[in-house]
């Protein structure tokens, strides 16, 4: 009887198996939820073969590796701190800003569309500072005239407030009719 060759892939071959049966993997930035940028952490085949891997966000934990990252893990402090700071800097930049968003209302204050994330980024690359919309964290599209807080999320426990105007554009709104 012939031998039949093992059907795995080469790819799951080469991953290292973790006491639970999943695959072990070094971080190599910090992933929610998962673990801090030098972790060695255990997930799932799919997680690692079709995110983390592809994504450059960890590499397979070989022993070489854990030895690197026990050489450098104060260097990788340091720089998380750094980054820490950077980002702690440019919330307080952030919650010095006040930005004014135009839009077109009714007799009764009401937008005829809403502002979004989207009008709010723009409003803040105005003033040079750039975010990306998914870091702005509205609870619902803003459909008033009004002065609104808003909270900016620039990274793990880093939060920023902004103040939002939604004012009336410019010959709109009841003040334009008089």
């Amino acid at each position: 009887m012939p031998k039949t060759k093992n059907r795995k892939s080469r790819h799951s071959q080469r991953l290292s198996k973790g006491p639970y049966g999943g695959i072990e993997l070094l971080l190599v930035q910090r992933v929610e939820h998962l673990g801090q940028q030098g972790d060695v952490v255990e997930v799932r085949p799919g997680y690692a073969n079709n995110y983390l891997l592809p994504q450059g966000l960890a590499t397979i934990a070989t022993d070489h590796h854990k030895r690197m990252v026990e050489k450098h893990k104060a260097r990788l402090a340091e720089i998380e701190k750094a980054r820490l700071a950077d980002l702690r800097s440019q919330a307080q930049e952030i919650g010095r800003q006040s930005i004014s968003i135009e839009a077109n209302v009714t007799d009764e204050g009401h937008l005829y569309g809403s502002v979004g994330a989207a009008e709010i980024v723009d409003g803040l690359k105005r003033q040079n500072i750039t975010i990306m919309p998914e870091q702005v964290r509205l609870d619902g599209p803003l459909k008033e005239v009004g002065l609104y807080t808003v909270k900016i999320h620039l990274g793990p426990d880093v939060d920023a407030e902004l103040k939002v105007w939604v004012v009336p554009a410019v010959g709109e709104g009841p003040e334009a009719a008089s």
